[in-house]
């Protein structure tokens, strides 16, 4: 088939590389202006994300349809990294809720909540202090701390650049700095031309909303689309070895910290509502690293590398969306699941489209 495919973020990456590989000829459309992690404007939501492989703690937002994606995602990630020309850091370690003393009614609320939805064996598990530290000898300073043992990682700046190089690599085409005006059945729609397919996909995201929905144009549920302000810090701290990723439980807002390659750190808040762009706040800047610290002493003479804020597309009930239709498919509001389910969101669109 001749697919096109309207954005490159890992979407659209991972559908360039999946069909491309099984010999379909594929084309991809960005605005973006070259495959690489851009160094300011706006860019797919994939590039600004800590990549927690989280099917359990999701549960605390999300349903069972969500778990059950992640779940199959984190048996199609290996593969689908061994596959690539690039290395990728990818790890199934686990996950760590801690709390401070405190605190123990909103963890609590948490981990019964997740205990609730969450099969037996993907419960979160209780440690004590003596198992806390044999697991990260760096975390001091909380009073309650729970594993949750079947959560993983990935590297979601590799993964981009990967996904893209393996993609061309099979055969696809990646145009860039071209923006899609609007899509129909077989067709994308540039400002100087129209391209004809025989299936086109649209996973713009946030860039999936037509400028004037009034017009009726772009029909689907683009107009619901809203974007979900996330914002990251990148830590370069050596000698902090952390081994896996860790979510402080508090009463008004939840940190994550997620290691990386090269002695860094990714420090987070998972949700803002706003569709606000600009860059970090002080006041998010010091409330994140505050709680980061809290935790984690030895970040204490940790260097910032850099700040990103973001946009991640999400629909009114904050799940993810397929709509199938002859010629045209599109996907969205994957929120902040993206990397945890877009795998097997892929999986599953391409068995139907088949």
């Amino acid at each position: 088939m001749h697919i096109g495919i309207a954005g490159a973020g890992l979407l659209g990456r991972l559908l360039a590389f999946e069909l491309a590989r099984t010999g379909h000829s594929v084309e991809v459309f960005d605005p973006a202006p070259g495959p690489q992690a851009p160094a300011a404007g706006r860019y797919a939501a994939g590039w600004t994300a800590a990549g927690m492989l989280s099917p359990t703690a999701e549960l605390e937002s999300a349903d069972e349809q969500v778990f059950a994606l992640g779940l199959r995602s984190l048996d199609l990630w290996p593969a689908i990294v061994a596959a690539l020309d690039q290395p990728v850091e990818l790890h199934r370690r686990g996950s760590l809720l801690l709390a401070h003393r405190g605190d123990e009614g909103a963890a609590r609320r948490v981990v019964d909540l997740l205990q609730h939805k969450a099969p037996a064996a993907h419960a979160p598990q209780r440690l004590d202090a003596p198992a806390l530290r044999d697991l990260e000898a760096e975390v001091h300073g909380v009073a309650h701390a729970w594993l949750l043992p079947h959560e993983g990682q990935i590297h979601t700046v590799q993964a981009m650049q990967a996904l893209a190089h393996a993609a061309a690599s099979a055969g696809a085409r990646f145009h860039w700095n071209s923006a899609v005006q609007r899509l129909q059945a077989g067709e994308i729609h540039l400002a100087q031309d129209v391209k004809k397919y025989d299936c086109v996909f649209d996973v713009r995201g946030t860039g999936a909303r037509p400028e004037n929905s009034a017009t009726g144009q772009d029909e689907g549920f683009t107009p619901e689309v809203r974007g979900v302000r996330g914002e990251i810090i990148w830590l370069h701290a050596p000698g902090v070895a952390l081994q896996r990723p860790v979510r402080l439980l508090h009463p008004r807002h939840r940190v994550y910290l997620v290691p990386r390659a090269g002695d860094h750190i990714v420090v987070g808040a998972s949700e803002i509502e706003s569709e606000d762009r600009s860059p970090i706040s002080l006041r998010s800047m010091v409330e994140l690293l505050a709680a980061a610290h809290s935790i984690i002493p030895g970040l204490a003479e940790a260097r910032i590398v850099h700040t990103e804020t973001n946009l991640r597309p999400a629909l009114p009930d904050n799940l993810p969306r397929v709509e199938q239709n002859p010629g045209l498919v599109r996907i969205n509001g994957l929120f902040r699941h993206g990397w945890l389910i877009a795998p097997a969101l892929v999986e599953q669109t391409l068995k139907d489209l088949a």
